[in-house]
């Protein structure tokens, strides 16, 4: 007897597979800034592994699209100051930034290290810690990325870090995408409110720590089921004072320097 209304197989252990993810992501720890970029060639494969390995918590990057449409790690507007080349991301074609060098500016032993494509750093990641995508060039590069992360079944621990218009370009594409508001206000209370409002599930706080409201957005942003980032430090004195203030992720470049207990608090 064929037995009716159950999942397909596929479904039902994608299903079993995002609850366990969720069930074990971090609720606190380090955020590795463009990976471990203290130690390594930034938004590389090297700089993320190297994070993944110090069990950091959370692994920012930055994505831009390329003139033929290929989504890419790169933070800048050009590729002069992290590779060997010159020009603008956004006039390059896939395969002319992935002949660049990324990594001899670095250190020399960084030799040879490319800029790889979200779908190459996508491959490597584990699905354990949170993926924050950061937006370079507006809602287009969000809408990409959105849907390459829907694609790899990364919406559970990934979200999309832009300016308004970028998270809700990414939101259009992909109703139940995370996103994290990076519109800042002069007065860093309407930017609180502004992310409450509009349901986002990140903020990332920056310079706001000796305010003396700080700790009320502290307790309304988590009331409101909203996780804390902030930019950044590379003091394993200050991460601790950000962390005890209710910061839930510090973004940190020198991820070995803060202590490994506390880079990845599940």
């Amino acid at each position: 007897m064929r037995l009716k209304n159950l999942l397909p197989l596929g479904v039902l252990a994608f299903a079993i597979g995002s609850a366990l993810s969720s069930a074990a992501l971090p609720r606190a720890g380090v955020a590795a800034h463009r990976g471990a970029s203290g130690t390594n060639p930034e938004n590389t494969i090297p700089a993320l592994l190297a994070a993944v390995r110090l069990g950091a918590a959370m692994l920012e990057f930055d994505v831009q699209l390329t003139a033929d449409g290929v989504l890419v790690l790169m933070h800048d507007e050009t590729v002069d100051r992290t590779t060997n080349g010159t020009g603008r991301t956004t006039t390059l074609n896939a395969a002319q930034i992935n002949a660049l060098d990324a990594g001899a500016w670095w250190d020399p032993q960084f030799a040879g290290v490319r800029v790889p494509t979200l779908k190459e750093a996508l491959a490597v990641l584990p699905r354990d810690r949170w993926l924050n995508v950061h937006i370079k060039g507006g809602p287009a590069v969000a809408r990409a990325a959105a849907l390459a992360l829907a694609a790899d079944n990364r919406l559970d621990h990934a979200f999309i870090a832009g300016r308004h218009e970028e998270c809700d370009a990414a939101r259009a594409a992909v109703p139940d995408i995370l996103t994290c508001n990076l519109t800042r206000r002069t007065d860093p209370g309407d930017y609180v409110r502004e992310t409450l409002e509009r349901g986002d599930a990140f903020i990332q706080l920056r310079g706001h720590f000796e305010d003396p409201r700080f700790g009320d957005w502290i307790a309304a942003l988590h009331s409101g089921g909203v996780r804390i980032n902030y930019f950044g430090t590379n003091d394993p004195a200050e991460f601790a004072r950000l962390r005890a203030a209710g910061v839930d992720f510090p973004l940190v470049d020198d991820v070995h320097l803060i202590p490994s207990a506390e880079r990845d608090r599940r």
